[in-house]
Parts: C-alpha cells; sequence; structure tokens
C-alpha cells in the first residue's frame, strides 16, 4: 500500500531534496549516499503524480539541477543538457519500457521488441564540447544543465579530444557531449606522484576528473591523465541526417571522438537485462568507474515523439548497479548542527575501503533512524556507498556487538551553543533554537544569505564566511555591511585586492529585489518561489511582516506549515533587528507597482511550459508569464487553462490537446 503524504511533507521533500541537490551539484560536497537520495526524489514524484497541482516551480522535478561555480566565465547551453532518470530493479525497467511503447502506440505501430542503444554510464564529469567548422570553439560543464562553466583551455589538454575533427563529413556547427573521466591506471599512478611532491591526492577518480577540469591553471590540468568519451550531440547546424542513435555514434567516432567501446543495441527488456549483467560482471576489472548502464531508444524519430519531461528525457533511463559495501567499526557518534538548527547524528568510522574509497564517516539521518538502527559507538555495521557516491550505515552486526555498549542518546543540549533542544511534533528532526545566536547556524545563515540565489555576494565563499564568524567581525548578515578592508586584508590567505574585491561584490549586493532579500533571509521552507510570491502579492517588506496566518494562507502555494513559519521569523525580535540593521545598511530594492487588470491579461490563469526556446530561457518564460499575472504549473491537467509550446513540445502538447486546453507559440509569449 502506498504511502499517504499530506501537502506539508511534501514541501519538507521538496526542501531537502534542494538542499541536497545544492551541496552534491554546486559544492561537491555529498550530504547523504545517492540511493537515498533517489528514493527522496522517487516518493517525490510519487507524490506529485497523485497531486499534480501541487507542484510548483522549486520542486527539483521541475529543474535540473542547481546553479555553477562562479570561478569561470559562463556560458549557455544552446539546447539544456538534462539529467537521466533511474531505474533500479527489471520490473522498473519494465515499466520504462511499457510507458515507453504505450506512447508511441499512439503514434507508431510497436510491433517488436524496442532497439535500445546500451553503454556503461561513467562516473566523471559530463561536459559539452561545440565545434564549428571542424574546429573546437568551446568547452563547457553541465552545470545547472542551463549554464553551465567555460572549461575550453582545460579541454583542449585531454589528449584524446581532437582538436580538429577528422574528414569533411561534419556540420558547420556540432555541440558533441560526453564523459570526462580519469582511468583507475592513471588515478592511481597520479596519486602516487602527488604523494612524492606533496601534492593535492584524490579521494576517487571521480573527485580526481571534476577537481582536474576546475583548476584555474591549464598547465595542471596538462598534467593529469584525463579522457573523454562522447555519449550525445547537443545543437547541429544543419540538421544531421542520421537515423538511429547508434549511428550518430559511428559517426562521432568517425570524426576522431572517442566513443566507449562497450556501448551496443540491445533489444527489448531481456536484450538490457543481459546487457545490464555482462557490463556488471565486467565492472572490477574495467579501467573507469562506472555506476549504472543507460539504455536509450535508439530511434530517433521515436525519441522525437517520445520528447521529455522537464528533468529529463522520457526515452533514456539510467540503470544503476545496487550499492558496494563493507563492515567496519563505529568509534565514536558525534552530532553537527545545520543552518536551520538541524541536529544530524554522525558515525565517526574505523577507517575502510569502500569502493575504491577510504570510509571515515556516515550520516545517521536522524534522532528516529538512530533509534529504528540501533547504532552505538563499538558496533560493527555495514556501510554502503550508494552510488558509488556517499558512505551510510546500512545496519548492525549485532553478533558482534560487544558486552557494555549503551544506546546513544541525542543530546539535549545545542553542541556549539549549548541552547536547550527541541522537536517540533510531527518532525523527525530535533533542533537548535537559538537561530544566529549559535555559532553553527550563524556561518550556515550567512553562507545562505549571501548565496547566488540570495544577495549574491561575489567573493564571500564559505571559508572566509567561517574565518570572518571566527575572527569575531560578523555576529548577524548586517555585519557584513560595515567590514573594512584593514579587517578583511587580515585574515589568512587574504590580501589588499582581495579585500577591496569583496567589499565592492558586498556594496554591489545592496541593489536587490524585494523576492532575492526574502529568500536570503532563510526562513524555513520559503524558497525562490515562495520568495517570489510574498514579493508579487505583499509588494512590500513592511506588508509581508505585518502579515497574519489567515492572509498568507490566501496566497498561492502557501499552506499551512510556511505560513506559520513565516510568522513566527517575523515574531522573532531578533531577527527583526536583524532585518532593521540590513536596510540601514542601504539595501533596497525596486518598488512593486500594483498592476491593472489590463497589465495582468493572464491573471488567474493556470500555464505550463513545455519544449525548447529559441528566444528565451525557460527561467526568463516563466518569470514574464509570472509578470503576466499566470500561475506556472509544471504538468498539463483538465485546470490547465492555456500552453506555451516550443519545439519538441512531446507528451504535454498531446495532454494539451486531448484536455483542449489552449496551445500558443514562443512567438505569442513574446509579443504580450
Amino acid at each position: 500500500m502506498k504511502k499517504t503524504y499530506t501537502r506539508p511533507e511534501y514541501d519538507q521533500l521538496k526542501i531537502q531534496l534542494n538542499e541536497l541537490a545544492y551541496h552534491y551539484y554546486v559544492l561537491d560536497e555529498p550530504q547523504v549516499a545517492d540511493q537515498e537520495y533517489d528514493q527522496m526524489y522517487q516518493a517525490l514524484l510519487g507524490i506529485e503524480a497523485q497531486h499534480p497541482n501541487w507542484i510548483t516551480a522549486d520542486s527539483p522535478t521541475q529543474r535540473v539541477a542547481d546553479q555553477p561555480l562562479k570561478k569561470f566565465k559562463q556560458i549557455k547551453h544552446a539546447l539544456p543538457m538534462l539529467s537521466l532518470g533511474n531505474v533500479f530493479s527489471e520490473e522498473e525497467l519494465l515499466d520504462f519500457d511499457q510507458r515507453i511503447r504505450k506512447v508511441l502506440e499512439k503514434h507508431v505501430a510497436v510491433s517488436n521488441d524496442i532497439s535500445y542503444s546500451a553503454e556503461p554510464k561513467l562516473d566523471g564529469l559530463a561536459v559539452s564540447i561545440r565545434y564549428e567548422k571542424g574546429q573546437m570553439v568551446q568547452a563547457a560543464t553541465r552545470g545547472d544543465g542551463r549554464i553551465g562553466e567555460d572549461i575550453t583551455a582545460n579541454v583542449k589538454t585531454i589528449q584524446s579530444i581532437p582538436l580538429v575533427l577528422r574528414g569533411d563529413d561534419f556540420p558547420a556547427v556540432l555541440e558533441v557531449r560526453g564523459e570526462v573521466v580519469m582511468p583507475r591506471d592513471g588515478f592511481e599512478q597520479y596519486n602516487q606522484w602527488a604523494l612524492a611532491y606533496d601534492e593535492k591526492v584524490f579521494a576517487n577518480p571521480r573527485n580526481a576528473a571534476a577537481g582536474s577540469l576546475r583548476q584555474l591553471d591549464p598547465r595542471k590540468t596538462a598534467k593529469r591523465p584525463l579522457a573523454f568519451y562522447a555519449y550525445s550531440i547537443g545543437e547541429v547546424v544543419p540538421q544531421h541526417r542520421h537515423e538511429k542513435h547508434s549511428d550518430v555514434l559511428l559517426w562521432l567516432k568517425d570524426l576522431g571522438l572517442p566513443v566507449n567501446y562497450l556501448s551496443t543495441v540491445v533489444d527489448g527488456v531481456k536484450g538490457c537485462m543481459d546487457y545490464y549483467q555482462q557490463i556488471g560482471s565486467q565492472r572490477s576489472g574495467l579501467n573507469f568507474d562506472i555506476d549504472g548502464v543507460v539504455y536509450k531508444v535508439d530511434d530517433l524519430g521515436w525519441q522525437h515523439t517520445l520528447g521529455f519531461v522537464t528533468k529529463a528525457p522520457r526515452w533514456a533511463t539510467a540503470h544503476k548497479f545496487p550499492a558496494e559495501e563493507a563492515t567496519t567499526l563505529v568509534e565514536n557518534i558525534e552530532v553537527q548542527v545545520g543552518r536551520t538548527g538541524s541536529i544530524t547524528p554522525v558515525a565517526r568510522l574505523k577507517p575502510v575501503n569502500v569502493g575504491g574509497v577510504t570510509v571515515t564517516n556516515a550520516t545517521l539521518h536522524n534522532e528516529d533512524e538512530i533509534r529504528r538502527k540501533d547504532v552505538r559507538a563499538g558496533d560493527t555495521v555495514f556501510v554502503r556507498r550508494a552510488g558509488d557516491v556517499i558512505p551510510e550505515v546500512v545496519k548492525v552486526v549485532k553478533a558482534k556487538r560487544p558486552e557494555g555498549t549503551q544506546p546513544f542518546e541525542m543530546p539535549t543540549q545545542c553542541p556549539v551553543c549549548q541552547s536547550e533542544l527541541h522537536r517540533i511534533p510531527g518532525e523527525a528532526v530535533l533542533r537548535c533554537p537559538a537561530g544566529l545566536s549559535c555559532d553553527a547556524q550563524l556561518k550556515e545563515g550567512i553562507k545562505h544569505f549571501a548565496s547566488r540565489k540570495g544577495m549574491d555576494i561575489d567573493g564571500l565563499g564559505d571559508k572566509l564566511v567561517e574565518q570572518l564568524v571566527d575572527a569575531g567581525l560578523i555576529s548577524n548578515p548586517a555585519d557584513l555591511y560595515h567590514l573594512t578592508e584593514a579587517q578583511v586584508a587580515g585574515l589568512a590567505r587574504m590580501a589588499q585586492k582581495s579585500a577591496e574585491n569583496l567589499l565592492a561584490g558586498i556594496n554591489k549586493s545592496k541593489q536587490t529585489t524585494l523576492a532575492r532579500f526574502i529568500y536570503s533571509l532563510g526562513i524555513r521552507e520559503v524558497g525562490e518561489a515562495t520568495a517570489l510570491t510574498l514579493a508579487n502579492h505583499l509588494r512590500t517588506l513592511d506588508a509581508i511582516m505585518a502579515s497574519d496566518h489567515e492572509a498568507l494562507i490566501l496566497l498561492p502555494d502557501v499552506g499551512e506549515v510556511v505560513a506559520n513559519r513565516i510568522t513566527q521569523y517575523f515574531d522573532n525580535s531578533r531577527n527583526l533587528s536583524v532585518i532593521k540593521a540590513l536596510c540601514d545598511a542601504g539595501i533596497e530594492w525596486p518598488a512593486i507597482e500594483q498592476k491593472s487588470a489590463d497589465q495582468l491579461p493572464l491573471a488567474g490563469k493556470t500555464v505550463v511550459l513545455t519544449g525548447t526556446l529559441s528566444a528565451m530561457t525557460r527561467s526568463e518564460a516563466k518569470q514574464k508569464l509570472l509578470d503576466l499575472g499566470a500561475k506556472v504549473t509544471g504538468s498539463v491537467s483538465a485546470k490547465t487553462d492555456l500552453l506555451v509550446a516550443g519545439a519538441n513540445a512531446g507528451s504535454k502538447r498531446v495532454k494539451a490537446e486531448q484536455h483542449k486546453v489552449k496551445i500558443v507559440d514562443e512567438a505569442w509569449l513574446l509579443s504580450q
């Protein structure tokens, strides 16, 4: 029987997944195992399938991922670089195949098994390489799927990637997509060299590949033994003539681009499962890390018919391998304090090698989880690196438990500020209520305040925030606006020029928007979308702060829990004093004018965006719709009033036609 979720549970799950995605994709600091994230994401998909009217723009299912780091110039992808959905069993693979067949049979006759192009799922870093007239002109990371980082100089150092395409059978523009990896033998050799010369040693080949491509000095990247395997194409001008994905791979190989030698074509679910078992049996002997295999419908015409969901192509999926496990000893259990005061128990482990990585700690999630598994200091435990990335404690080997061990008791006081901890009824998480008075929360809160989606303070990285707090220079976000060059320049690894740059970035952030300011405050469960709703509907900071619970729940997508979080935040005198200090420091934003009915032609209308847009980004189109008064959702239903369809609109257009929803194109939106 499927679990029934409440709207607050759904909202909380979205927040958790967005935070996990930020740490994984942006900071390269995963907080949970891939398998746990996948389970949470699948749960979110299930909820949204049951309650499509709950879907909001801040749901992880409505985006590919999160924003890129600012270390390099940003590049906008001509076509979005989407990620893949996942299956974890033969049953889920059968469901995937049946969903494809069901869609295809509405358009074409499908009498035989569907042919899939199959390949290993490489564990590296996805990149896009652009060729114009056969010459490499640009390379970028995936980033958030829409905007990536310019790594052209670094990619040019990878020997296996041609600077000029072979032959003359190439289009004027060819964008090649693939994975950069560090082969296992090269990884071992590089770490031996790094140890000998006191250089950084990498934990695993994936981190080595990602770190190498993010070097600001290409000469350092050139010393790293990197490899590249092409797996698809993006923008092609003029369009290519191929009918099969497997033919595209052969074409790329003819042009001099490396394609994984294990790529092949299989028929039906049985062919997919045979391939999965074959690659799984070879996994340990391969010279590169993989965490599964990928299946793509081979017929490109069928791919076009199948189209996309917001996050991923409907015609492809990744089939993940089971997590690798090992046993080790829990030497101690400690707790960590998060930005919102959440108290997370962490097992400190006797170092153990799991899947080629030395594991020394694993999250125990929360009080309920640690009690359910009954993990104790001194226990022998199974540790799993789900998805070959992050460790988690799977279970305790009770037969090896030494005598005298005691159940772990969660602390009653915050380990950082000693405030009394409390647990909100219905939540699994124990919290410290001290807010910014707690140094741990202060550091994380200021990082959130300065983040790109918040005040976007250029140059204020995590390490610098920690230095500023530890030095006693800031005790709340408003203190940032009173720092002096002398104070900043006196910190470790800082100098006059970097201090000047930081203060310039802080000063620049004073010009912002009301929505960004609200988001930056770090109110629990108030993400970008909710902050924008508050700004657009209430229009002033004073009105937002004065709104009571009854007024807030009347706003779109603000439910009971979020309304409570907002009123609790603005009832706190300390929070109000920080807000006043921020405004006194000169933070300001343009006034939001109340619009007439003529200016809001889509007021009260539910609108869905789909397909590929050419003149604007998806976020720009969404913002324009919001400015016109629309409520933008992610799925078509009988309640949808309008579908804005770009190229390759796929199933959403089909569903809109079935529901007789009005369909317009990008040109219509631009004309509004």
